[in-house]
């Protein structure tokens, strides 16, 4: 029974969650985030970190440039969130938002950044993000980086480099993000943080609020 029982409430979590980000769970668990937010995920793919979003009565929307995601997370909304409108997500670039200045108090970019062209693609992305956020808003960044790997990427062209799990990505390093913290005139709510997967890659939470 005790087994049967652990197996449920897993499967309750699973449900309840998604595949939300952990180190996206971690600011929820120390209660950054609440229902009043207007969250936008930009870059959010088939809405893997949208699904606790929804159900918790968030003001979601999202963006993305595959019509097939956004159909996906359409139907998602509809199912967990039906008040929400269908346009509150959209097929667009992140770097070319249709929304207002200042619409969001959290705007998530999960696994986006680091599929930049160059640094000024990754520039005019972060810029759109960042104008669409409200003074005193929480922008939640995960993206891959040289951090703990600078001698086991090999470089390619200005910041995009050849990894050891085959993959081809821009990579930024901590001087970098916190050029850009300044940059933008944002603050680190917390130190960069960043987790080298098994010497194949590495991956840096970066989180800023909004001056």
């Amino acid at each position: 029974m005790a087994l049967k029982s652990d197996m449920t409430s897993r499967l309750n979590l699973q449900e309840h969650f998604g595949n939300l980000d952990i180190y996206l769970f971690d600011q929820l668990l120390k209660g950054r985030f609440t229902p009043r937010m207007r969250l936008l995920d930009a870059g959010c793919g088939a809405g893997r970190n949208l699904i606790y979003f929804l159900r918790e009565g968030y003001e979601v929307f999202g963006v993305d440039e595959s019509e097939e995601a956004i159909v996906h997370v359409r139907r998602l909304a509809t199912l967990l969130a039906p008040e929400l409108p269908q346009d509150n997500f959209r097929v667009e670039a992140v770097e070319k938002m249709t929304f207002a200045d200042a619409s969001f108090n959290l705007v998530i970019s999960n696994a986006v950044l680091h599929f930049a062209f160059d640094e000024d693609h990754w520039h005019r992305m972060v810029s759109e993000m960042w104008r669409v956020l409200t003074p005193g808003g929480f922008f939640f960044a995960r993206l891959a980086s040289t951090i703990g790997m600078e001698d086991k990427v090999q470089r390619i062209e200005g910041r995009r480099f050849s990894l050891p799990d085959g993959s081809d990505r821009f990579l930024v390093d901590e001087r970098m993000l916190i050029d850009a913290t300044e940059h933008y005139g944002g603050e680190l709510i917390e130190p960069i943080k960043t987790t080298v997967v098994q010497s194949m890659r590495s991956m840096t939470t970066w989180c800023v609020l909004k001056g």
